[in-house]
């Protein structure tokens, strides 16, 4: 083939996205109030966008989700009627070859796809993206944005090129690649926002890129779980795990029991049971930014304090969520002899995350950032629950965790089981740490998810 005929299938390739495009900007005066929101990954664990669509939609836009739909989404934004939710099907690589090209076939299948999904969508005023992943989202939705007229706006969660130096090495040529087209393509788009002021500065000073620090809140079902609200989540999930269900049975017919609660059936009234094990509670997306085996071993230094005295409880620890290496990890737990200790990691739906977390005595958090300037979502939704936090320190933490006043700040198991003795000692103590940390918590001024994001993204895309 000459380059004539080269320029003759560009050409045929292009002209119907062109004409696509132009129709789509005439058609823009019509698509001031719509904004298309897209995820690369699963909506259901994309918290961050999820409640980024629903304020939008709160705030009289209507919107056009996108994203992958492998676990489901908050109750909220599925009955909302001015989202709708696009499912995209997530592209297979190729079996054989070398793993660069597997990875590099997979990339442009996946943009074509992208392409051809986010042109045939109604126009768009904005197109918010999440990065990461931004390979090969941020070059499309850029292409996308100036055939039709839209606005990209890129939200950064963290660097992509940085959690893929994780498992590639930082000076891995692919590595190389990935911050290359990171910093290219997120320069051309027409607002950032990012998680943290450290990452606001790292973008300006090392990136060139102008962005708003919008931190992660709380939605407004993060709040603490009523007691019989509590019975029942107990109750629910000692169906399919039985760390949750009571360790002896009631000599009343009338009682009902659960690990850490009881109910009288006749009078429907709740009550702790006075020698409950105290609920340990994380969640993790198992990749290579958390280390679990931290919390193993500190649970193991804990195991072995126990036996010493009464003061100690027993623990009941509930690690949720997915991702590739859990199967890892359920491996090193089956490996673990503990006496005094109950591990079990389950996958909960979305209203049950709440609940759990809201119905926990305290919260371990292992994320370790892979750039060093995003913050754990897991412990903002911990706080909005009122539940202290015991998390594994790196640079930016202090925007979030104030060690001594909401939470924690450990640098390894040693430290964190010396934290677990010194928080759950004469478990549950009303004049305990524990409960110190919990009060400054209630007491303290927390700003919901809608409330900031009105304050800080409103104004932007009115203005913009």
């Amino acid at each position: 083939m000459g380059a004539a005929g080269v320029a003759l299938l560009l050409l045929s390739l292009f002209l119907p996205l062109l004409l696509l495009g132009g129709w789509k900007r005439w058609q823009r005066g019509r698509a001031a109030r719509h904004v298309v929101v897209l995820v690369l990954g699963d909506v259901g664990r994309s918290p961050r966008m999820q409640y980024h669509a629903l304020s939008l939609a709160k705030c009289g836009f209507s919107v056009t989700l996108l994203g992958f739909c492998n676990s489901k989404p908050h109750s909220e934004l599925v009955e909302s009627d001015r989202i709708q939710i696009v499912k995209l099907t997530e592209l297979q690589g190729l079996a054989v070859g070398p793993r660069v090209l597997q990875y590099g076939v997979k990339v442009v299948f996946q943009a074509v796809y992208l392409l051809w999904k986010l042109m045939w969508q109604k126009p768009a005023a904005y197109i918010f993206l999440q990065n990461p992943p931004g390979l090969p989202s941020i070059s499309v939705c850029w292409l996308v944005s100036c055939l039709c007229g839209s606005k990209l706006v890129i939200d950064w969660h963290n660097y992509g090129y940085s959690i893929m130096g994780l498992v590639h090495g930082a000076t891995h040529p692919v590595v190389l690649l990935a911050k290359w087209y990171e910093k290219l393509f997120g320069r051309l788009s027409h607002l950032n926002l990012c998680v943290t002021n450290a990452m606001r500065e790292d973008l300006a000073e090392n990136w060139c890129i102008r962005a708003v620090t919008v931190y992660d809140k709380p939605a407004t079902f993060f709040k603490e779980t009523p007691l019989d609200l509590q019975h029942e989540l107990f109750m629910k999930l000692g169906r399919t795990h039985s760390l949750f269900r009571a360790r002896s049975e009631p000599s009343d017919p009338a009682t009902e029991r659960s690990a850490f609660t009881e109910r009288n059936t006749q009078t429907r009234v709740v009550t702790r049971l006075c020698r409950r094990p105290a609920l340990l509670v994380s969640s993790t997306s198992w990749t290579e930014d958390e280390d679990f085996s931290i919390l193993l071993a500190a649970l193991e230094k804990f195991e072995q304090l126990a036996p010493d005295g009464d003061s100690l409880p027993s623990v009941v620890c509930v690690i949720t969520g997915k991702g590739p290496l859990k199967e890892h990890y359920i491996h090193l737990i089956s490996q673990k002899h503990f006496q005094h200790i109950q591990v079990c990691t389950p996958w909960l739906e979305a209203e049950d995350y709440p609940l759990l977390l809201g119905s926990a005595d305290l919260g371990v958090c292992l994320h370790k950032s892979s750039s060093g300037l995003d913050l754990p979502m897991k412990v903002v939704d911990m706080f909005g629950c009122c539940l202290p936090v015991c998390a594994v320190n790196f640079k930016c933490l202090h925007e979030l965790v104030k060690h001594g006043e909401n939470g924690l700040v450990f640098e390894d198991a040693e430290e964190l089981a010396s934290q677990l003795q010194m928080l759950l000692s004469k478990f549950p103590d009303p004049g305990g740490k524990l409960n110190q940390l919990r009060k400054n918590l209630r007491e303290s001024e927390q700003l919901r998810w809608d409330e900031s994001w009105q304050q800080t993204v409103l104004p932007l895309v009115m203005d913009s």
